[in-house]
């Protein structure tokens, strides 16, 4: 006699006993089956005690064992969310995290709705900065610069999605923009010393959008030169950097000249983002200027 199907309910509960003897959410296991089963989340719900149909069930365990082994969930799904928006991943870009969220939301505070400014992502990957802050202040003037042709081209691929205005160039850092408002960036922040212990996952993405030197802060002390040169007199920039190398970042950027130098925390209470603004009247360069004003913790 044929062994009956298992039900939805049953396989989920194997989902998630496997995902955590291999220390994963157990909550993954909703994503697998649910994509394997092209269902929405009440379709699931509502077939829970139904019983699943053999290619469902098969496609459903090829996911899973691919993500036992490091695979990470965005690519196996081929999408992730950002800010209310669905975008594209794949293999080879950086995948946007929640903690990036956080940055997006204290950037958009320094730009009021009404007003056109000028805003440059540097190192857009999926474009998951860019889009969230076109989405949100449509009247802005987006910019996005990316050196990776992959990301690029998946960065512009999600904005004709989901149809958002955004120019993207292939340049490094600031591609000679002038007179910008507010620059965000996202840069790598972690040591290279980390990828003998980085989790499997992150080989997956683009490995120069992780790591920056023996500090994490190479590809960050850069951007800040051009970030100077890039924006009007009183812009602003906020990156995220890791919790290990912000505070050095922050006083740097304090002795060469920028103000309002701030350290905010995410969600997890990590010190993560660094906001700086140039002087209203601003010299040549930052190396020109009086040293600017550090305020080292902010909630």
């Amino acid at each position: 006699m044929k062994p009956a199907s298992k039900s939805y309910l049953q396989l989920l509960r194997e989902f998630q006993q496997q995902l955590t003897a291999a220390q994963k959410p157990a909550a993954e296991s909703r994503w697998i089956v649910r994509h394997a089963a092209g269902l929405e989340d009440s379709q699931l719900v509502a077939r829970l005690l139904q019983a699943v149909p053999p290619d469902v069930e098969e496609a459903a365990w090829a996911m899973l064992r691919l993500r036992l082994t490091g695979y990470p969930l965005q690519l196996l799904l081929g999408e992730t969310e950002f800010c209310g928006l669905k975008l594209r991943v794949e293999r080879g870009v950086l995948i946007p995290r929640p903690e990036t969220e956080g940055l997006v939301e204290h950037a958009l505070a320094c730009l009021p709705p009404s007003e056109t400014a000028q805003v440059l992502d540097i190192g857009t990957g999926s474009g998951a900065i860019a889009l969230a802050l076109k989405s949100m202040r449509p009247n802005a003037v987006v910019w996005a610069t990316e050196i990776n042709p992959i990301a690029l081209e998946l960065a512009r691929q999600n904005a004709r999605e989901l149809g958002l205005e955004v120019t993207f160039l292939e340049a490094p850092f600031t591609a000679d923009l002038r007179e910008l408002d507010l620059i965000i960036s996202n840069p790598p922040y972690l040591p290279d010393g980390y990828r003998e212990e980085a989790p499997p996952e992150l080989a997956y993405e683009d490995p120069t959008a992780l790591y920056a030197g023996p500090d994490g802060l190479r590809v960050a002390r850069e951007l800040l030169p051009h970030a100077w040169n890039a924006l009007k007199p009183g812009g602003r920039v906020w990156l995220e950097l890791a919790p290990e190398n912000i505070y050095t970042l922050q006083a740097e950027a304090a002795a060469q000249g920028w103000l309002e130098v701030r350290v905010l925390r995410d969600l997890a209470q990590q010190p993560r983002y660094l906001a700086c603004q140039k002087p209203s009247h601003s010299p040549s360069g930052p190396e020109d200027e009086e040293e600017g004003l550090l305020v080292w913790d902010s909630e």
